[in-house]
């Protein structure tokens, strides 16, 4: 049996900046669900919510003893920075990046995957409902607050 975690992030704002949520979805080597939840972000941009989805996700694997990870994400540009293949130009984003690259060194082993929307669905759908009902959604503990999370 494999040991691989996936974790699926997505994060979206209504406006850019207006109103964000972020999701995740946390799978463990079985392929059943871990943890699962949607957060309301407040005033963020979509970007800043990729960001926060991926950090609960990367925080939640961490809590659940997850080694090797894949994390799944709609947003080019989050996977693009993390695999280094882009510059962290925006001043706001880089103390999430730096977070992201803190919550990576965790594991053994974590591979950032850009996937279409439509295989994010869950994770957004999450998201969705955090921005509709201006609340946490799902069962995923809330990690302590963090300086470079608006969310925690």
């Amino acid at each position: 049996m494999s040991d691989v975690w996936i974790v699926h992030t997505d994060g979206g704002a209504r406006g850019n900046p207006g109103p964000g949520g972020a999701g995740m979805v946390l799978r463990g080597p079985s392929g059943s669900i871990v943890a699962r939840g949607g957060a309301f972000l407040g005033s963020v941009t979509n970007n800043v919510a990729e960001y926060e989805a991926l950090l609960w996700g990367l925080r939640a694997a961490l809590d659940a003893g997850a080694k090797r990870l894949v994390v799944k994400a709609d947003s080019e540009l989050v996977v693009k920075q993390l695999r280094g293949e882009y510059r962290v130009k925006n001043e706001g984003l880089k103390p999430l990046f730096t977070a992201a690259q803190g919550l990576r060194r965790g594991f053994d082993e974590v591979a950032f995957v850009h996937v279409p929307r439509e295989e994010n669905a869950e994770a957004d759908a999450l998201a969705n409902a955090a921005m509709d009902g201006r609340c946490m959604v799902g069962d995923a503990p809330q990690p302590p607050h963090g300086e470079s999370s608006r969310l925690f």
